[in-house]
């Protein structure tokens, strides 16, 4: 028999089979990866087990276990876990090696339940037999000492607080309806204990009184609370831990109402807790949020000698102003290229697939970063670049390259991305804002290209296209930059000279530019649809030069070689304008042959009226026709009256945009 195993690659071997590590080492890592320090035995026997999880709070402070679970160790080993200090619960579930049976997948549902089950009604035991012992211990203990170790050195005073009979601090947990639920003992070096079982989530207590109206504080710890209360005389509520400020301000808006000016003071912790529960707070509840600009609390911030009165006292609240003093602000434009990209504004640049609005946006970034005075006439802005690349790597390495080289420019403040991330979603939003964070400089401006590449949702759909639109908009306030988006346009002869997608982005677009690709003799073009706040720029027609880079060879040893975008001339103004109103004209007459329809105000046109007028009025046949109406390329009719913005596709046809024009025809349309 043949001997087929070279054929086949050698003998056969089954695969390696995947090593399952065993249930206790799986838990183990899950729990290092939520950030919690597993206890060093874990058991799998379905009950609650406590544990010291590493948190900020942990180490010297006796007996303080915020960690917790409860896992069943038989059939497929599952359970939860979390630590109710840093806010983490997790759902979890051995790996087996292999799909679940539904038996098994209905056998996890119901441990599931029947885990947090056990969970709630562990915590309600504990609870009724806490709430029957805290009344008569806070009843008992003694007002506090100004004297006490822990207020002399945290430098604040008793506020309420009392002590027990061992020399701990007390203070209290409130519920809403003003019942006591736990106390909080904190010892002299700053280890702080609930009271065992006492129910604390959406638990706090107000230091002062809301008697007189104005702002209301919320802090985490009963140190830091007490510290705004003395700096400002304003009441603030104690929240007790990061986590609890989510529900302890929902609670103070149902009860005070949505005019209560509410701010939220955040601790500034390493770990970003302390920040990403205030914020949820802040945009779920209406609040406001503070925090220091320093790694601490407010009580750090002050011991360091810094004046937290200027960093929470409320700002003049100036949102009405009368008209004369509004009109009398001057408020000029600031740009990065002048007429073309505004400072802090939104900017979308949108072209066919490969029709070079890459190259574009790469030039004006790279004049930006590299210092240089201006682009096509115009001033240019020094700044730092942040470019999100999503796609074609290989190819911007050397469109830089050859830029540089062209240009002759040494450093560049620009930085780019090794590739995409879904910015519609918190995790991708918050990579790009830690990565630019780290960054020496803030960025004049962030480059997004393109936004397919950093979009996983339907850029149809106007709810994604807003998700984006926040991302965006959220960036331009954080580092007070403009974003450009860099977009392709639709692939229909209409849609060649408008994003494509939904309607959401033009209407939140500051600036808008289309990329209309060289075609018949008439270069490349830089056309500027809309400026919120300025006029139209000029279009600028450019186009690509061939730069070989130097040092750089293929596999073949050949020179490599990109291209730079240069400024072109334009073409002879007079034949240009001219066919631009002989086209005009051909619409008009088109028009007027159809009933001389409208739309929104504005003169409107069918594709088929059109076809109609072409073909029985002007006698041409149907392919002319077609070509007569081919928006995408440059020359043809109907594409010139989109490039000069005289109409804009709308529906299945056009409107007349052009005021001059469109104001014309409705006149002469309602003197027939």
């Amino acid at each position: 028999m043949t001997d087929l195993s070279n054929v086949l690659g050698g003998p056969w071997s089954p695969p390696p089979e995947k090593r399952i590590e065993a249930p206790e080492t799986q838990l183990r890592g899950a729990m290092l990866e939520a950030g919690l320090e597993p206890p060093d035995e874990l058991l799998l026997d379905g009950k609650i087990h406590r544990f010291k999880s590493g948190t900020k709070g942990n180490g010297s402070h006796g007996g303080d276990k915020p960690g917790w679970y409860l896992v069943f160790g038989d059939g497929v080993p599952a359970g939860r876990f979390g630590c109710w200090r840093a806010g983490v619960e997790v759902t979890w579930r051995a790996e087996v090696g292999r799909k679940l049976t539904a038996t098994e997948e209905m056998a996890h549902a119901r441990r599931m339940a029947e885990a947090k089950a056990l969970r709630d009604a562990e915590l309600e035991r504990k609870h009724e037999v806490a709430s029957a012992t805290v009344e008569t211990i806070w009843t008992s203990a003694q007002t506090a000492s100004p004297e006490h170790p822990y207020l002399q050195r945290k430098g604040i005073g008793v506020h309420g607080a009392r002590v027990t009979g061992d020399g701990r601090l007390v203070v209290p947990l409130y519920g809403q309806d003003g019942t006591l639920a736990t106390l909080q003992y904190i010892s002299h070096d700053g280890g702080k204990l609930y009271h065992p079982g006492g129910q604390t989530g959406g638990k706090f207590w107000m230091i002062g009184s809301l008697d007189e109206p104005g702002t209301l504080f919320v802090a985490e710890g009963f140190a830091t609370a007490a510290t705004i209360h003395e700096t400002t005389n304003r009441p603030v509520v104690v929240a007790y831990s990061a986590s609890n400020l989510v529900p302890v301000t929902g609670s103070l808006r149902e009860m005070y109402g949505a005019s209560q000016d509410i701010v939220i003071v955040a601790d500034h912790d390493k770990s970003g807790v302390g920040q990403r529960y205030a914020e949820q707070a802040s945009a779920k509840f209406g609040a406001r949020m503070v925090m220091p600009p320093i790694e601490g609390d407010a009580n750090d911030y002050v011991q360091a000698g810094h004046d937290l009165a200027s960093l929470l006292m409320p700002i003049k609240d100036d949102w009405l102003i009368p008209a004369d003093d509004f009109s009398a602000q001057p408020s000029p434009i600031s740009w990065l290229v002048k007429r073309w990209l505004q400072s802090q504004a939104l900017i979308m640049v949108h072209g066919p697939s490969g029709g070079g609005k890459t190259f574009v946006v790469l030039d004006w970034c790279l004049r930006i970063a590299s210092q240089t005075p201006e682009w096509a006439g115009q001033k240019v802005r020094a700044g730092n670049v942040v470019y999100l690349a999503g796609e074609g790597h290989h190819g911007l390495r050397g469109r830089v390259a050859a830029w540089k080289h062209y240009h002759q420019v040494g450093h560049l403040a620009m930085w780019l991305s090794k590739d995409g991330c879904d910015l519609n979603t918190p995790t991708g939003y918050l990579k790009v804002v830690e990565q630019v964070r780290m960054l020496p400089e803030k960025p004049s401006v962030i480059v997004v290209d393109t936004l397919h590449r950093f979009l996983a949702g339907d850029e149809n759909s106007a709810q994604d296209a807003k998700t984006m639109l926040d991302a965006c908009n959220a960036l331009m306030m954080e580092f007070k930059c403009s974003v450009i988006l860099v977009h392709h346009t639709g692939v229909s002869d209409e849609a060649q000279h408008r994003a494509r997608g939904s309607s959401a982005w033009r209407g939140a677009l500051d600036i808008e530019i289309s990329i209309v690709p060289g075609q018949d003799g008439v270069p490349m073009q830089i056309v500027q649809r809309k400026s919120k706040d300025a006029e139209l720029a000029e279009t600028i027609h450019v186009e690509l030069q061939q730069v070989t880079i130097p040092g750089w060879y293929d596999e073949d040893n050949q020179p490599v070689t990109s291209a730079v975008v240069v400024q072109a001339q334009a073409p002879t103004s007079g034949k240009k304008d001219s066919k631009i109103d002989s086209h005009r004209k051909t619409f008009e007459n088109a028009w007027w042959s159809s009933e001389a329809e409208e739309r929104n105000g504005l003169p409107y046109l069918s594709r088929s009226a059109m076809m109609d007028y072409l073909v029985q009025k002007l006698a041409i046949s149907e392919a002319s026709a077609k070509q007569y109406m081919k928006a995408s390329v440059p020359g043809k009719p109907i594409a010139d009256l989109l490039t000069a913005q005289i109409i804009e596709a709308f529906e299945h046809g056009w409107a007349v945009v052009d005021e001059v024009q469109a104001s014309a025809m409705l006149i002469r349309k309602s003197t027939k």
